[in-house]
């Protein structure tokens, strides 16, 4: 029996050429701009791309030129295959808005008698995993796969995977004194006319932070303060609060770490937007302390978690 499990995420630009490509496809995805007439969306993420394919390239150029979650990815998945895999179990990855895509992915297991959907993301939203989860089911239907489909749902509140952000934050806290340092959670922001639609997202965050404070006071690790804040706002319309960026200013201590708790792998937006962006602010403040904890990523402890899950 072939298992074949597929680890799904939002895509990463390899090369600059890929920006407009990843901005293009992000846009005209309906569970992100959710204008329902397909020409009207269209129209519109050609106007959006065409604003801001120039100041993302010259994002992309300060990150050596390409995002770091395609590389990432690969050495996952290749750590995955040597330590887990065999004849009849594979583990590859499709992406969202950069290749490669579902349908790229899926063709070559045509002869698979059981696919598992892996959505790289701890909470649940419309615009991450639902939106993951329908391209990899229409490429499935088109190629006319028979096999079985297994799915992988969101996974906040397992405690095997928060043990590996408690233990990515202590890493990175090392000698330093806890009780001196503001610990913030930062998510991907939405619209929230995404949130009073129902989506879960923000309630996930909620308890996820939660959780990891509780897991970290249980644990003898206590920060000055630990909250959730927000990034990647865009545009004039209401979006989840409170941005990371009011909160930074307002930190009395000038001591922060940030923790990127809505991402698996490090992308544009933990390396550039909180490391780079944000440090900034911290700086201009005259922040003393600022740090931001890397994500799972290829670490031998979130392929474990992979492996155990499926």
């Amino acid at each position: 029996m072939k298992k074949v499990v597929v680890l799904l995420n939002m895509g990463g630009v390899d090369e600059l050429a890929q920006v407009r490509v990843f901005l293009k496809n992000m846009f005209n995805d309906p569970y992100i701009l959710g204008i329902k007439n397909r020409y009207l969306r269209a129209f519109v993420a050609w106007m959006i791309t065409t604003m801001r394919v120039k100041s993302a390239t010259q994002n992309y150029l300060q990150l050596g030129g390409k995002s770091a979650l395609g590389d990432i990815t690969r050495s996952l998945i290749s750590k995955l295959n040597a330590k887990f895999g065999s004849d009849n179990l594979i583990f590859d990855y499709a992406m969202n808005y950069t290749p490669p895509f579902a349908f790229d992915t899926f063709k070559k297991y045509k002869d698979a008698d059981e696919i598992v959907l892996f959505p790289l993301y701890p909470h649940h939203s419309t615009t991450t995993i639902l939106s993951s989860l329908k391209s990899a089911q229409k490429a499935l239907s088109d190629l006319k796969i028979e096999a079985k489909v297994s799915i992988i749902e969101y996974f906040y509140n397992n405690i095997k995977f928060n043990n590996i952000i408690y233990n990515h934050i202590i890493k990175t806290l090392g000698d330093d004194d806890a009780g001196g340092i503001d610990l913030i959670f930062s998510a991907h922001s939405l619209p929230q006319k995404i949130i009073d639609n129902g989506d879960l997202y923000e309630k996930h965050l909620r308890e996820h932070v939660g959780i990891l404070s509780s897991l970290l006071n249980s644990r003898g690790v206590r920060f000055k303060s630990i909250t959730l804040a927000y990034q990647s706002r865009l545009g004039p319309i209401k979006w989840l609060e409170p941005n990371l960026s009011e909160v930074l200013p307002n930190l009395t201590s000038k001591r922060a770490m940030i923790y990127p708790i809505s991402f698996c792998i490090d992308n544009s937006e933990t390396d550039f937007e909180l490391a780079i962006e944000y440090k900034h602010i911290a700086d201009e403040n005259k922040f003393e302390y600022y740090k931001v904890v890397k994500a799972p990523n290829d670490s031998d402890e979130f392929a474990q978690f992979i492996a155990n899950s499926i």
